[in-house]
């Protein structure tokens, strides 16, 4: 209490003293504006200012009267301009000539502009006012202003005032609370709040815990104390406390007994049909309160002391079946369906599971406490018929208020209904289905929550019918057991499904969103992540330059999130490096030294995060040609589908794992008429536990002998046919089927090494691209041709070749026998050369270089519908 008077106290001079200071800041801004305005007016209104302003040297006659102004008005600085914001005066002198800091714009048009800047002298509060001449027109400007801290506040004369007020109440505060702990300790006698609490909570805890029960009687006869087992046992009415003990109902004997205050020792009472023993004892032997206290002990229960032993036996039984049966699989529904069997089997005839339709997704239920039951989802029903009223599974539904399944809910407690025919409040909520379940015999409930880790995820419930003995107290604590044991269990499917899901969304967000646009493919993909945890099994489809398409695809041995990130940076990787335009074998021993240095870096900082295996295959496919370049790094080989519908696997060098370093990648060319299938794959769709790896190859050429089928259509069909039951790991299928560049659209030139031949390839480019119909773009190409040809000259050697290719865009390529790389520079004014690449790239969407076993080919792209220039 005194804490808590000392924040009052304090919060009300903070609030006193933060008043202060925010109506002194108003008041000081307040006085600054009226101020500056004033002296601005005054000045503006002069007589004999327009005169000046319209002279020769209006600073020589406005500076000394300027300055006279503002030392009588009391304001940091009065300054008169022209209409450019050009100074005339200032308090320094400095400043005269330069351009005013504020706002003059509105009091050109006339208006007086009043506003707070940082000037010269500070912070400062100003006013422009225009100086009109006799027409109204705006000839100058006048500005007043007034340092903000120069002007005084009351609250120095205030301040000390509300301070000296909260040191009284501190100090009145104090007092009192040392007056009332003085007091409070007397009556006490020494115990503080902790020790007192403290007592009353073990005292009250000891009470109403024990087995036996207490009646504290005093002098006449009153009831002074009562605890829930002598409640129980005597049958007494809630308010039994304060009242007479004959007047509480029981009988003769019992009420004599009670009330005389008699030592008694374990005398027999009957009272409704139980057996107890009272013992009573005077409460004023110790110097304490006149009265008697009587304990009471159930007697008739040690009769069913055999009986219970042999229940807790198959109890043991119970729980021992329902931890080998439940949890066995790390699926939500599975378990609990394994709860209702074993459910069912020894104690129930029916057992159902309802759970919040988050869980089964592997997420939270609203976390908090609840107001009623929320919707859920009947997951898992067992019983002994199927013609019971009970909600089906798969049913969404809620339970209404008061109901037992709602209870639990609001309470996180379990409910046990002995006798549901005395359930009134749940048959006053929901009479239909109450009476419903009632009329098919179901005579005893318990409802349990599901909860693990602080999360209720639901409610099961275990239902009896009028052949077997109702729910006592001890099934209560049976079937909290089995249900905390397969909550547990829940969460745990729960969390792997959750976890599952991430793995499964990181892994789709590292795959290809979508295919890149091109025409030398007409393609079709599927992924198929595992059952049981995702792997690194990847597909990527690139467009290269030269209407060329780059196809990829790869695993990465191993499951998890782990393999999920590694296939992303490979895939990052093989994007990079297909921007050198590498050939497929270069690409590879480019990725295989790449994942080498993953693996030392790992192994360097004793992390086991390395790539333990991952297998490739890049193919490169030209529709100008219809020749595709493939190798791989001990990935499967790919399949392809001829016109004819003959299936055959070419004999690529399979080349080692990526990662074992040292041993050369092979690349081959396969010429694919037009209409042909490139099908590439991973191994989880040939190999399985079942079946050996020829085995799958015989099943997939089955699969892919049809050639009339859409790329879309051969991959449904190839799923079909060779998906597992079961599957384990991760498949990827990426179905290609070529088309061929219109030869119509390609125009090529044999140059020789001598500059008179530009002219000839200017006229031959302009022609080609007057017949394609794309007049708008002959000076533009024929800019960037002439470069690429020059330098060829210039530089290279041999023949050399001009090639145009009209797809998507337009492309120039020009290809000689050097294997030097042309670099982009910026000339300088006097150099004579250096600008050529620098047009190029400047005209072209994009250009670039890549080698060929001849030498190289200069590349630039070009949009169409509009030119460059």
């Amino acid at each position: 209490m005194f804490v808590l008077q000392i924040l009052i106290v304090l919060l009300l001079v903070v609030a006193a003293v933060t008043t202060l200071l925010v109506q002194s800041r108003s008041d000081r801004f307040q006085s600054a504006r009226d101020r500056s305005l004033a002296a601005a007016e005054a000045f503006a209104h002069s007589p004999g200012l327009v005169d000046v302003l319209k002279g020769a040297d209006p600073s020589a006659v406005l500076q000394p009267l300027t300055e006279g102004a503002r030392k009588r008005g009391g304001v940091d600085f009065i300054v008169v301009m022209n209409r450019q914001g050009i100074r005339y005066t200032h308090p320094k002198p400095g400043e005269i000539g330069k351009r005013f800091v504020g706002t003059i714009k509105p009091s050109l048009s006339g208006r007086v502009t009043i506003e707070s800047v940082y000037g010269p002298l500070g912070h400062e509060v100003q006013a422009v006012v225009p100086v009109m001449d006799a027409k109204g027109r705006v000839v100058g400007l006048v500005s007043s202003g007034l340092r903000v801290r120069r002007v005084s506040s009351a609250i120095d004369r205030q301040l000390p005032l509300v301070l000296g007020a909260g040191a009284a109440g501190l100090a009145l505060a104090t007092a009192g609370s040392a007056l009332a702990n003085r007091r409070l300790r007397r009556q006490t006698r020494g115990l503080g709040p902790a020790e007192m609490t403290r007592m009353y909570e073990h005292h009250d805890a000891v009470l109403h815990a024990v087995r036996e029960g207490v009646l504290i009687v005093d002098a006449d006869g009153r009831v002074v104390l009562v605890n829930d087992e002598a409640r129980r046992l005597l049958g007494l009415p809630p308010d039994a406390e304060g009242r007479q003990v004959t007047a509480l109902g029981l009988d003769a004997r019992a009420t004599e007994l009670l009330a005389s205050g008699h030592p008694v020792t374990d005398e027999v009472l009957p009272v409704r049909e139980r057996l107890l023993a009272v013992n009573i004892r005077p409460t004023d032997d110790d110097g304490g309160p006149f009265g008697s206290v009587a304990t009471l002990r159930d007697s008739t229960e040690l009769l069913a002391l055999a009986g219970k032993a042999e229940s807790a036996q198959s109890r043991l039984r119970l729980l021992y079946d329902a931890s080998v049966s439940i949890g066995t699989t790390l699926d939500v529904r599975r378990t609990a369906e394994e709860l209702t069997r074993v459910g069912v089997t020894w104690f129930a005839e029916y057992a159902t599971v309802d759970l919040a339709e988050p869980v089964l997704h592997g997420e939270e239920p609203p976390a908090g406490s609840h107001h009623e039951a929320p919707e859920l989802l009947r997951v898992a029903l067992a019983g002994f018929t199927d013609d019971h009223p009970l909600y089906q599974a798969g049913e969404v539904h809620r339970f209404p208020p008061i109901t037992p399944m709602a209870t639990v809910f609001v309470t996180g407690r379990p409910v046990l209904v002995s006798d549901m025919r005395e359930a009134d409040q749940w048959r006053a909520q929901d009479p239909e289905r109450f009476q419903l379940i009632v009329n098919h015999g179901c005579r005893s409930l318990i409802t349990v929550p599901l909860q693990a880790r602080g999360v209720l995820m639901g409610v099961a419930n275990f239902w009896r019918t009028e052949e077997r003995p109702p729910f006592e107290e001890g099934d209560l604590s049976l079937a909290e057991e089995m249900a905390a044991r397969a909550a547990v269990c829940i969460d745990n499917a729960r969390r792997y499904t959750r976890e599952h899901a991430m793995a499964v969304t990181l892994q789709h967000s590292l795959l290809p969103r979508g295919l890149p646009e091109q025409n030398a493919l007409d393609m079709a993909h599927r992924y198929l992540p595992a059952q049981t945890g995702v792997g690194g099994d990847w597909f990527d489809v690139i467009a290269l330059p030269g209407t060329r398409v780059a196809l990829v695809i790869g695993d990465v041995v191993g499951h998890g999130l782990h393999a999920a990130a590694t296939m992303g940076r490979l895939r990052t990787a093989v994007q990079n490096f297909s921007t050198l335009d590498l050939p497929p074998d270069e690409l590879l021993s480019y990725l295989d030294e790449l994942v080498n240095r993953i693996d030392q870096e790992a192994a360097a900082s004793s992390e086991d995060v390395g790539i333990t295996g991952a297998t490739c295959l890049y193919a490169i496919y030209d529709p100008s040609s219809g020749v595709c370049t493939l190798s791989r790094a001990g990935h499967p080989p790919p399949a392809v589908i001829r016109p004819d519908g003959t299936v055959e696997f070419p004999a690529l060098p399979a080349g080692p794992p990526l990662g074992l370093g040292g041993l050369p990648f092979e690349a081959i060319e396969l010429h694919l008429p037009e209409g042909s299938s490139l099908v590439l794959y991973t191994d989880g769709l040939i190999e399985d536990r079942d079946r050996d790896v020829d085995a799958g190859l015989r099943a997939l050429a089955t699969a892919l002998a049809h050639p009339s089928r859409s790329p879309h259509e051969t991959c449904e069909a190839v799923l079909d046919a060779m998906l597992p039951d079961r599957q384990r790991d991760d498949i990827a299928l990426l179905v290609a089927r070529t088309r061929r560049l219109d030869p119509g659209r390609i125009a090529a030139w044999e140059l020789p090494s001598d500059p008179a031949a530009v002219a000839e390839a200017r006229a031959n480019i302009s022609r080609q691209l007057t017949q394609w119909g794309l007049e708008e773009m002959v000076f533009t190409t024929e800019l960037v041709l002439s470069e690429l040809i020059t330098n060829a000259i210039r530089y290279a050697t041999g023949p050399i070749r001009a090639r145009l290719l009209y797809d998507r865009t337009l492309i120039c390529e020009v290809s000689d026998t050097s294997s030097t790389s042309p670099h982009l520079r910026y000339a300088a004014d006097e150099d004579e050369g250096g600008r050529g690449l620098f047009l190029v790239s400047q005209l072209a969407q994009r250009w670039g270089t890549r080698y060929t076993p001849e030498g190289k080919i200069i590349w630039a792209e070009q949009g169409l519908g509009r030119p460059a220039l």
